[in-house]
C-alpha cells in the first residue's frame, strides 16, 4: 500500500501528476473548495475580528469523508493545491478537515505539470503559507461583508433579488459609463482629399521595391501608382470640416469645379469625385528604419484579449481551455503531460531554461540573426517574479506535433502560446518608413504627403503579430512606394473628397473589459472570467451582436444609486487600493484584522447607516401618465417578471406590459395564432403569458389542457434542417422522431420516448449547417 497521500483540486491535474510519482504515492482531489462560508447567513462575526464561520457544504461531505478515512491508511500527507492563495487556502481548510498541522504539513507548488517539475516540488517542500491564506481570507470576508450587507440595501430601496459587488458593482460602472459617453457622443464631421498618383521610373520599366499591399503597383508598363493625401496649406496642418471648405481648397486645382461630381461613399457620406489629370512635384523625400519589437509573453489577462481578437474566445472559455492543457493531456503510448505553465498569472517572467529552449528553436527553424534574448519586466505591482508568464512547458513541442491530440479550440489556444512565447525571444523586425511631400503645380502652398513601409528584416513577425482592438479608417493600409527622387514630376487623375465622422467610443468587449480592469488594478488574474460572467449571469450587463457588452436598464439605475449612497466602495482608486492591501497581507506587511476593520469602520457601516435611512426608494417612471388615474406610471417587477403598474396603487389597479413585451406578444401571435393544433388536439392556437413567459395552448383551453412550447429561432432552424435531411423519421421503424433536451444537450428520439425506445445523436454534418445558417442569418 502506498504512504504517501497527494491532494490536489482536480482529477485531471491528479491523473497528470499520478504518472510521475509511481506506486508509492495516491494522488486524490478535493473537488475545489471543501470548506466555505454559509450560504444563507453572512457567516463573519465582525466584533471577534471579523471571524468567519466556515462549514463543509452539504455536496463535499463525501468527499470530505473518503479524504479523512484515506488520511488515517497514509503517514504522509502532501497538499499540492495551486499555487496562487486560493490554492494556499484550499490547503489550509484541507488541514483543518484531516485534523492535520498546517505548520509541518508538506507543502508542494509547481507551475507546470511536467515529472521535472514534479520531482523538483517533492524534492523541496514547504509548510502552509499563512500570508497567502489571510490574503484570501481577506478577500473572501469583505467580498461578503460587501454582498449580504449592500445586496439587502438594494432589495429595500430598488426590487428584490438585486446584487452588489466589491469588483462587480465597479466593472458595471465601467460599461455604464461607457454606454454614457455613447448616448453623449455628437458626431463631428471632417473631410479627407486624396488622390492616385501614378510615376514611371525613366530608367526602369519595373523599378519597384518590394509588393505593394494598396493596390496593384506596377502595370506590364512599369507604372506604379499610390496616394496621396492633402495634408497642409501655407505650411500649415488643414482641418477640412465641410463641403464648403473641401472645395475652396479644391478650387486652384480645377480651372471649373463643374467637373466635380456628387455622389455616396461606401459608408453613405457625401463623396465628391474629379477625373481631370492634375501634375504634381516631390519636394521632400525622408527615408528612416523603425523597430518594431514582440509583446511580452503572456500574463492571465494579454492571452484572454489575444484569444478574442484573433479566435473570438470569451474569457471564460480561454481560461477553461488552458486549465486543460495545463492539468495535462494525453498523449497516446500511455504518456500524459501538462502542455503550459500555470494559467493564472500576471508576470511575464520567463526561466533560463524556458529562454535556452526558444534560442534553439529559433536558430534551427529560422537562422541565428532572429533571436534575440530578452528579459521582460511585470508592470504590475503585486505580481510575483518567481513565478511565470503562461509558456509551453517544452519548446519543442510544436503545435504541428500536437495537432493529433489537441481538439481545434485547444490546438488554437497552444499555438497562440507557443507562438507568442517563441516571438518574445526573436530579433527586432526593421521596417524603412517612406514619406513623400507633394505639391500640385496649380497650387504650390499645398502640401499632399505619401507614405508607405516596407519590412527590411521581418525579425519576430515571421512567425507571429500581435492582434489590436483598433479599427482602421485606412481601407489600403500603408503600402509600399516606388523610388521617386526629389523634384521629380508625377501626375494623378482619381481625385476623392470624402466626407466623415467621428466615432463614438466603442463598447467594451470581454476582452477589452479586461484589459481596462486590469489597467484601473480592479480584481487579479483569477478573478476576470468569473467577473464577467456574474454580471451578465445577474442581468446587469447584455451582449450585443454575441460581443459588445451593454448595460441593462436595470445597471443604471444600480450604478446611480450606489455612486450617491457607497461612493467609496464604487471609486477605482479605492478598490485598486484594496487590491494592494491584500497584496500586503499576502507579504506580510499587514494585517488581515486591521485591513478588514479599516473597511467596515471607514467607509461600509456608515454608508449602509445613511442608505437606510435617507435613502428613498428608487422608482423606474415609464414617462407616462395613468390613463385611468392620471398618476405617473411605473416599472414594477413580480415573479413572472417586468410590467407597468400605477404609481396610485394600491388605490388604482391599472396595469399594462412594456413595449417591448407587447411587440414580441405581437409578432408571437401573428406567427402561431389561428394555425390547428398538433396532433389532432381540439381547437386552434393561441398565444398566453404565464410566469415563465409566453406559451401556446389551445383556444378551447382551460377545456383542452394542451400547452405548446414555443420554439427559439435556433431550435426551428434545427428543426428545418433535420426535415430536409429526412432525419425526423427513423429509417428502420417509420417511427416519427422529435429532438430532445438532455444534460449532454440534444437528441433525437421517438415521440413517445421512453416508451417507445429510439433515440440517437444528431449528425455532425447537421450541426456544421446549423452553424453556417446562423452566421449567416446574424450577417443579414
Amino acid at each position: 500500500m502506498s504512504k504517501n497521500l497527494v491532494i490536489v483540486e482536480s482529477p485531471a491535474k491528479g491523473k497528470t501528476i499520478e504518472k510521475f510519482l509511481g506506486k508509492d504515492f495516491k494522488v486524490v482531489a478535493s473537488m475545489g473548495h471543501i470548506r466555505d462560508l454559509p450560504q444563507k447567513a453572512l457567516g463573519v462575526d465582525i466584533d471577534k475580528g471579523f471571524a468567519p464561520d466556515y462549514g463543509v457544504s452539504q455536496d463535499k461531505k463525501k468527499t470530505v469523508t473518503s479524504l479523512q478515512s484515506l488520511a488515517k491508511t497514509h503517514p504522509q500527507i502532501w497538499i499540492a493545491t495551486d499555487e496562487d492563495r486560493e490554492g494556499e487556502a484550499i490547503g489550509w481548510h484541507l488541514c483543518h478537515v484531516l485534523k492535520i498541522d498546517p505548520t509541518n504539513t508538506k507543502r508542494i507548488v509547481f507551475h507546470e505539470i511536467t515529472k521535472t517539475a514534479i520531482t523538483a516540488a517533492i524534492e523541496n517542500p514547504r509548510t502552509i503559507d499563512m500570508g497567502l491564506v489571510d490574503a484570501q481570507q481577506a478577500r473572501r470576508v469583505l467580498d461578503r461583508l460587501v454582498g449580504y450587507k449592500v445586496s439587502p440595501v438594494l432589495w429595500k430601496k430598488i426590487r428584490k433579488w438585486l446584487s452588489a459587488g466589491r469588483v462587480q458593482s465597479v466593472a458595471v460602472k465601467l460599461i455604464v459609463e461607457k454606454e454614457r459617453e455613447i448616448q453623449n457622443f455628437k458626431p463631428v464631421e471632417s473631410w479627407k482629399i486624396r488622390i492616385q498618383l501614378t510615376y514611371r521610373h525613366p530608367e526602369s520599366s519595373g523599378s519597384w521595391k518590394g509588393k505593394s499591399t494598396i493596390i496593384d503597383p506596377v502595370s506590364s508598363t512599369g507604372w506604379h501608382t499610390f496616394f496621396a493625401e492633402l495634408t497642409k496649406v501655407h505650411g500649415k496642418g488643414k482641418k477640412i470640416n465641410s463641403k464648403e471648405d473641401a472645395l475652396k481648397l479644391l478650387a486652384p486645382l480645377y480651372d471649373d469645379l463643374g467637373i466635380i461630381t456628387e455622389g455616396k461613399s461606401k459608408q453613405e457620406t457625401i463623396l465628391l469625385e474629379a477625373n481631370t489629370e492634375l501634375h504634381f512635384t516631390l519636394k521632400n523625400a525622408e527615408k528612416k528604419d523603425a523597430n518594431r519589437y514582440p509583446g511580452a509573453p503572456f500574463t492571465t489577462s494579454t492571452l484572454q484579449q489575444e484569444a478574442s481578437r484573433k479566435h473570438g474566445f470569451g474569457v471564460k472559455q480561454t481560461m477553461m481551455i488552458a486549465q486543460k492543457l495545463y492539468e495535462g493531456i494525453d498523449l497516446g503510448n500511455g504518456e500524459r503531460q501538462g502542455l503550459i505553465t500555470y494559467m493564472r498569472t500576471d508576470s511575464v517572467n520567463l526561466s533560463d531554461d524556458a529562454k535556452l529552449q526558444a534560442k534553439n528553436m529559433i536558430e534551427k527553424s529560422f537562422g541565428k540573426e532572429y533571436h534575440k534574448s530578452r528579459n521582460y519586466k511585470t508592470k504590475s505591482a503585486g505580481a510575483q517574479e518567481a513565478h511565470e508568464a503562461i509558456r509551453p512547458t517544452s519548446i519543442a513541442r510544436s503545435p504541428e506535433s500536437l495537432a493529433a491530440v489537441l481538439d481545434a479550440q485547444q490546438l488554437k489556444l497552444y499555438t497562440l502560446i507557443w507562438k507568442r512565447t517563441v516571438a518574445s525571444q526573436m530579433a527586432d523586425a526593421v521596417v524603412e518608413v517612406t514619406t513623400y511631400d507633394f505639391v500640385p503645380e496649380k497650387a504650390p502652398d499645398q502640401l499632399w504627403v505619401s507614405k508607405g513601409e516596407v519590412i527590411k528584416f521581418d525579425g519576430f513577425m515571421k512567425l507571429y503579430i500581435e492582434g489590436t482592438d483598433e479599427e482602421s479608417d485606412d481601407e489600403e493600409g500603408k503600402g509600399q512606394l516606388p523610388e521617386i527622387s526629389v523634384n521629380a514630376k508625377v501626375s494623378g487623375k482619381k481625385l476623392q473628397a470624402v466626407q466623415t465622422f467621428s466615432r463614438p467610443p466603442a463598447r467594451y468587449t470581454e476582452a477589452s473589459l479586461v484589459k481596462k480592469l486590469e489597467s484601473e488594478g480592479i480584481g487579479r488574474p483569477s478573478t476576470y472570467a468569473p467577473t464577467i460572467s456574474t454580471i451578465i449571469e445577474r442581468g446587469y450587463i447584455e451582449k450585443m451582436n454575441k460581443k459588445y457588452l451593454t448595460p441593462t436598464d436595470i445597471a443604471f439605475t444600480v450604478t446611480d444609486f450606489l455612486e450617491q449612497y457607497f461612493k467609496k466602495m464604487m471609486q477605482y482608486d479605492f478598490t485598486r487600493e484594496v487590491e494592494e492591501d491584500f497584496d500586503k497581507i499576502a507579504t506580510g506587511k499587514q494585517s488581515y484584522e486591521k485591513m478588514l476593520s479599516q473597511f467596515w469602520e471607514g467607509s461600509l457601516k456608515k454608508d449602509l447607516d445613511e442608505a437606510g435611512e435617507k435613502a428613498e426608494k428608487v422608482v423606474e417612471k415609464v414617462g407616462k401618465e395613468c390613463p385611468k388615474c392620471g398618476k405617473d406610471l411605473i416599472y414594477r417587477h413580480s415573479k413572472t417578471g417586468k410590467f407597468i403598474g400605477c404609481s396610485g396603487f394600491p388605490d388604482c389597479d391599472f396595469i399594462d406590459q412594456p413595449e417591448d413585451q407587447k411587440d414580441e406578444l405581437a409578432a408571437l401571435r401573428e406567427k402561431y395564432e389561428g394555425k390547428p393544433c398538433p396532433d389532432g388536439i381540439e381547437g386552434t392556437i393561441v398565444v398566453k403569458t404565464g410566469r415563465f413567459g409566453p406559451f401556446l395552448a389551445s383556444s378551447e383551453y382551460p377545456k383542452v389542457k394542451w400547452i405548446g412550447t414555443i420554439k427559439s429561432e435556433k431550435d426551428e432552424m434545427l428543426e428545418e434542417i433535420l426535415t430536409e435531411q429526412g432525419l425526423l423519421v427513423d429509417e428502420e421503424t417509420g417511427e416519427e422522431l422529435v429532438v430532445r433536451n438532455s444534460r449532454r444537450g440534444q437528441f433525437l428520439a421517438a415521440k413517445n420516448y421512453p416508451k417507445v425506445k429510439i433515440a440517437k445523436n444528431i449528425p455532425k454534418n447537421v450541426w456544421d449547417e446549423l452553424k453556417t445558417r446562423m452566421e449567416k442569418k446574424e450577417e443579414e
